[in-house]
């Protein structure tokens, strides 16, 4: 887990990509794991233009080229943004995924915005070969940004 503020803005994401980057460096790092090791990755996802591209920037920006081959999706377009409890139940989303190997899909994404150019899961569920760690990514407003990760018990 980790959490970095950035107090940038009431609701803006920080442009500097900074809070949001760090928090998802800092929970891989706290798992133990390395960037190599997230099979999935439930993102904050909230459907606006602004929030969607910057996230998308920033998955791009910690995870490099492997960024487009990690499967993307947004639960809340099953749930509506819960606000304060968003990150709990997207956790139970996670640990679904690990369990039944199916990662959730985006519903109502017709059509991504072109730059928003991962490889997100659009309207079907999607079978995983192998779901080991998944990274569950949750913003709050006054520029909160905090990452879990959540892996298969061995």
């Amino acid at each position: 887990y980790a959490n970095y503020s950035d107090a940038y803005d009431i609701t803006a994401p920080a442009e500097d990509l900074l809070g949001r980057s760090m928090s998802i460096q800092g929970a891989i790092q706290d798992a133990g794991l390395g960037l190599a090791d997230i099979d999935y990755i439930n993102a904050h996802g909230t459907s606006t233009q602004l929030n969607d591209l910057n996230e998308t920037n920033t998955i791009k920006k910690v995870f490099g080229e492997q960024a487009h081959s990690i499967p993307v999706s947004s639960t809340k377009s099953y749930t509506g943004h819960l606000i304060a409890a968003a990150g709990a139940i997207e956790t139970v989303f996670c640990i679904k995924t690990i369990l039944t190997k199916m990662a959730p899909a985006t519903i109502n994404l017709n059509q991504a915005d072109p730059d928003c150019d991962l490889d997100y899961i659009p309207n079907t569920h999607r079978y995983l070969d192998d779901v080991n760690h998944v990274l569950n990514i949750n913003y709050g407003f006054g520029g909160a940004n905090s990452c879990l990760v959540v892996s298969r018990y061995h």
